[in-house]
């Protein structure tokens, strides 16, 4: 056998034994479920509007962008949906890319370069710590939400350039960065503040994120990452800052420049949604609401998003938790290493606003009870 077919065995084989395999399959729908596992924190994905939006965009510029976009690649929906995102986090400028990912990957690519101190919190989402590994900086990480141990960090660099990476909620336990505190650090130590809102665009200060919400919108040391695959309903990333950041990222983000442009459909319905947020603030108060049910029922503090995190003992236990949930109609994250950054596994329940009270309590009346079942079992 090749060296390469046995490490691929080896490593199928450990996968089991930690219990940590993980499988793409499609969701049936022959039957009803309540989804407490999706991003769709707004139940945006299946709106008519943004569905007639993505439409009229294919008839008008295809199916594809067809090419990178600083070649054929940039159509008027990308720069309708650009012009969405300022109006909707506050922001002088967005670039849009055809992920979060590649998103996060292009801004610290393009800014972190040899002589730049990257310092990031330790429960930066994954597309974030591989973006801090590309960029070629010195790279280090501070304890999470430690504001104390960043100053220290600050203080003691002997790098010209710094930026600070935070998300302004975090995925897995769903709480809120300081960002208000994070950014007047930052501006005190010169350094530049990269706030990832992925959950929070849609969800937090009315919808408008976090960044807006404190104060900061177009501060030139802050910088906001955005996707709109969760509560915005579509696809794609972004990168929202100033005039300047655009312009730099546009001629150096490799991630931008050499990749196709994000699809015409997708940045249509995105910018539909951007339009539906400012319009329909009752959206984003119905997440709240519903995450509220959810702690309350599942005796979990209250989370700063639409996550709510639940720890089990193990990775089997959250299979089993979750496999058992599915059967009973709920759908349910299952969280488990590496993808926590404490190797805690977790059942993780998001308050999407397309589900009444009711639908919700049943739904995690039944998670109490399959977390309560599991229990017992010991």
């Amino acid at each position: 056998m090749q060296a390469m077919q046995q490490w691929l065995v080896k490593s199928a084989r450990l996968r089991a034994e930690r219990g940590i395999i993980r499988h793409a399959q499609p969701l049936t729908t022959d039957r009803p479920v309540l989804d407490l596992a999706s991003n769709d924190y707004l139940g945006l994905a299946d709106d008519p509007r943004l569905k007639a939006a993505a439409i009229q965009a294919i008839q008008r510029y295809g199916t594809g962008a067809r090419a990178s976009r600083v070649v054929t690649g940039t159509v008027g929906a990308h720069v309708d949906l650009e012009r969405e995102l300022c109006a909707l986090t506050g922001q002088p400028a967005a670039l849009v890319f055809s992920s979060g990912y590649l998103a996060n990957l292009g801004v610290l690519t393009a800014l972190g370069r040899p002589g730049t101190l990257i310092l990031a919190d330790e429960h930066i989402h994954a597309s974030l710590i591989d973006a801090a590994r590309l960029a070629r900086g010195v790279v280090e990480t501070f304890p999470h939400g430690d504001l104390a141990a960043l100053r220290t960090a600050l203080a003691g660099r002997t790098t010209a350039r710094a930026i600070v990476v935070i998300e302004s909620i975090y995925s897995v336990f769903g709480d809120a960065a300081d960002v208000t505190a994070t950014a007047a650090l930052c501006a005190d130590y010169d350094a530049l503040l990269v706030v990832d809102e992925a959950h929070g665009v849609g969800v937090a200060g009315a919808g408008r994120g976090a960044v807006h919400a404190a104060g900061l919108a177009g501060a030139d040391h802050v910088v906001v990452t955005a996707t709109m695959s969760k509560a915005l309903g579509a696809q794609g990333g972004a990168v929202l800052g100033s005039l300047l950041l655009r312009e730099q990222l546009v001629n150096t983000a490799r991630s931008f420049i050499f990749d196709t442009g994000l699809a015409p459909a997708s940045a249509a319905a995105a910018a539909a949604a951007c339009a539906i947020v400012l319009t329909e603030p009752e959206r984003v108060a119905t997440i709240g609401h519903n995450a509220g049910l959810i702690a309350a029922i599942c005796k979990l503090p209250r989370a700063a998003g639409a996550v709510q995190s639940l720890p089990v003992s193990s990775a089997d236990a959250a299979v089993r938790i979750s496999d058992a949930l599915r059967e009973s109609g709920v759908l349910v994250g299952c969280f488990r290493p590496p993808s926590v950054p404490d190797g805690v596994s977790r059942l993780r329940m998001t308050a999407s606003a397309n589900l009444d009270a009711n639908q919700v309590t049943r739904a995690a009346t039944l998670v109490a009870a399959a977390v309560a079942a599991e229990s017992d079992r010991k």
